[in-house]
């Protein structure tokens, strides 16, 4: 896999329900996200405070019974972000269940706004998005794009 490196965290079975077990506090659906897949690029994450920030973010809805398979794509795939310029981290997060789906979200943190509009303009982002619609029911319906620029830091 050439992108960056991947971690996923999941916490063990019951420590939703005992706070501190993982230094999170409590947790649980509805409350935090309960799983991450994380990657970082080599190097420092941020360059001081008071830098500009724009954090992007996709909700997934996923089919009940398929989220081992959602996120096996994401451990799989190449993302495409070594030495895109402005990118710095990226998270997808495992959120509470329905009926019918598993709510999941993708969070990237970049430099800036402009660092993420010209990805989104790259070759980059055309190779890391190819084939992005082929798992037929993995998806009820589209992603929901949000994106939200730094006001406040401490």
């Amino acid at each position: 896999m050439g992108g960056p490196r991947l971690a996923l965290h999941v916490p063990p079975v019951g420590a939703w329900n005992n706070p501190g077990d993982d230094g999170l506090g409590e947790r649980g659906p509805g409350r935090f996200a309960d799983a991450a897949i994380v990657a970082k690029p080599p190097g420092p994450a941020v360059e001081g405070k008071g830098q500009a920030m724009f954090i992007a973010m996709n909700r997934f809805r996923i089919a009940r019974g398929r989220e081992a398979e959602f996120e096996q794509v994401w451990r799989e795939r190449d993302s495409h972000l070594d030495g895109v310029p402005g990118f710095v981290e990226f998270h997808l997060l495992r959120g509470p269940e329905s009926e019918d789906h598993t709510l999941y979200a993708s969070h990237a943190l970049w430099r800036d706004r402009e660092s993420f509009e010209a990805w989104t303009r790259s070759e980059a982002f055309r190779k890391a998005h190819a084939g992005a619609g082929a798992r037929r029911g993995l998806y009820l319906g589209h992603p929901q794009f949000e994106g939200f620029e730094s006001v406040l830091e401490r």
